[in-house]
């Protein structure tokens, strides 16, 4: 039995603060550097500012205001469509050729040991192993017809756009890392670029923890605030329970639970956020002075969300999914994805606009879904089958609820894999990195149900028809979501770096 906590992070999961360096690394804040003296003008200590913040650390934006270089693409249908947006993040990278892309018609060293079934839709037959996700294709689309050139684990190409990817792709905090696409979500509601924003309410969760928090730490980027700062990565959740096999996308206890560091959260009181906000306000005379350095306005937007995040019951009881009912969480299936995958359902519904699941690393680097060895033996055993239980109660939940009207969900992972088999010293055969043809699935917020778009050759390995980049998944995504995909944002000192370098929007999604 395994019990698994998330990251030691400040009682709800705001990362620390620090301003990049040359060197790309975190440098952390003094307070000479900021400008905040040890003892303030009215006697309240430093050590009392730093106990009422243990509700959260900055992180510093270094960006300015956003504008639009050139609007082009607002008059295109669905702008605006999603109100909401749930990405389901394969990290690792599942084959095209064992999921939704299978070349029966293949020789054996190509297309596995597995076999097909026919979907719901007419013609298009998928894995064996995936018998409710050939049931909800219906509501949506299947994409094909992916391909990119970096060959890598290129999570910040595939969620940021950068096309620098390879060079910085292992250095998380580097300065030349563009933020994620929920963190530039965030970082426009907090330009109004949404309207009011709900006090309490976060835009921008990720569940179940930080990328690659149980096998990288520190090393994998793509899901995080970029250059924005780290006052834009995500909130994070983390895992509070038992894996009976250790590793618990293969399955945990009905007990195990996600929270916002719930341990701390649940013992403070109204009262005691009463307390910290009298104390927040004896620091009113000397406002001008502290909010004239950077760094304690990242302070200051952080402390003022904690406060508010944890009078506002509502997001904290979305992720008891213990609420619903028996039947559904089995449905979703007993499975960290599965149950991520019902609380971010829960949290759409608590007006959180943004909510990631990443189907992480976990434990050995090439776990999961990187198949490099055991391929079929992982995809038969507990990859393959609970993605399906997961997405398919999912997508049926969400559709009737009223959901999937206006919510856009984009299942990625960053490539496919090859279509030959490697032999490994591992000795069980597996597949390589492949980004020249995959496959991805999108619904929701007007997306086309039933369609599939693109095709691959007769072995996947290369795309014939509609090639799609994930720069244009993103151009696509900001578009349903009311956002120019044209826009800029503009980095310290003064270079307007764009929303996505290049690109289009793929008007197939569109609706």
């Amino acid at each position: 039995m395994l019990r698994i906590l998330g990251s030691r992070r400040p009682l709800i999961g705001f990362a620390r603060s620090g301003t990049p360096g040359a060197d790309g690394r975190l440098a952390p804040p003094s307070s000479s550097a900021i400008g905040v003296p040890r003892s303030l003008a009215n006697g309240v200590s430093r050590r009392a500012l730093l106990q009422t913040g243990a509700l959260g650390l900055c992180g510093l934006g270094t960006a300015g205001p956003a504008h639009a270089a050139e609007p082009a693409n607002t008059g295109l249908p669905g702008f605006g469509r999603a109100k909401r947006c749930l990405v389901l993040y394969i990290y690792g990278a599942w084959s095209q050729l064992d999921t939704f892309d299978p070349k029966p018609d293949a020789p054996t060293e190509i297309r596995g040991e597995f076999g097909t079934i026919e979907s719901c839709l007419p013609g298009v037959r998928v894995c064996e192993h995936l018998p409710r996700a050939a049931g909800v294709l219906d509501r949506g689309t299947l994409v094909r017809s992916m391909a990119h050139p970096w060959n890598v684990h290129s999570a910040s190409y595939t969620l940021t756009g950068n096309p620098d990817t390879e060079r910085i792709e292992g250095r998380q905090r580097h300065p030349d890392q563009w933020p994620y696409l929920g963190s530039v979500v965030n970082y426009l509601a907090d330009e109004g670029q949404f309207g009011t924003q709900q006090r309490g309410v976060p835009v921008n969760v990720m569940l179940p923890w930080r990328q690659s928090l149980h096998a990288r730490p520190n090393k994998r980027s793509g899901t995080f605030g970029g250059f924005l700062g780290a006052t834009y990565d995500p909130l994070w959740t983390e895992f509070q329970g038992e894996a009976p096999s250790g590793d618990p996308f293969r399955g945990i206890t009905p007990t195990s639970r996600l929270a916002f560091g719930a341990k701390n959260t649940a013992a403070i009181t109204l009262d005691t956020l009463d307390r910290r906000r009298s104390l927040l306000s004896q620091f009113e005379d000397q406002r001008d002075d502290l909010l004239t350095a950077a760094a304690v306005r990242g302070y200051a937007h952080q402390q003022n969300f904690a406060l508010d995040f944890l009078a506002t019951p509502a997001v904290r009881d979305a992720l008891e999914v213990d609420r619903e009912s028996p039947a559904l969480r089995d449905d979703y299936g007993m499975t960290l994805f599965g149950q991520a995958c019902l609380a971010a359902r829960r949290l759409l519904e608590a007006n959180v606009k943004f909510v990631t699941v990443v189907w992480d690393e976990y434990g050995q680097t090439d776990e999961s879904w990187d198949t490099h060895y055991d391929h079929h033996s992982r995809l038969k055993e507990f990859l393959l089958p609970a993605f399906d239980r997961a997405y398919s109660a999912l997508l049926t939940d969400l559709d009737r609820r009223g959901l999937l009207e206006d919510t856009l969900v984009l299942c990625l992972s960053e490539h496919g894999r090859t279509p030959r088999f490697d032999i490994t010293a591992a000795g069980a055969p597996g597949r390589g990195h492949w980004s020249r043809a995959y496959s991805q699935l999108f619904a929701g917020a007007g997306v086309p149900r039933g369609q599939v778009i693109g095709s691959s050759d007769a072995t996947a390995a290369d795309v014939i028809d509609k090639p799609i980049d994930p720069k244009d998944i993103l151009c696509t995504a900001y578009h349903l979501l009311g956002v120019d995909s044209k826009r800029e944002l503009m980095m310290v000192p003064g270079r307007p770096v764009p929303l996505v370098a290049g690109g289009r929007v793929v008007r197939e999604l569109l609706g």
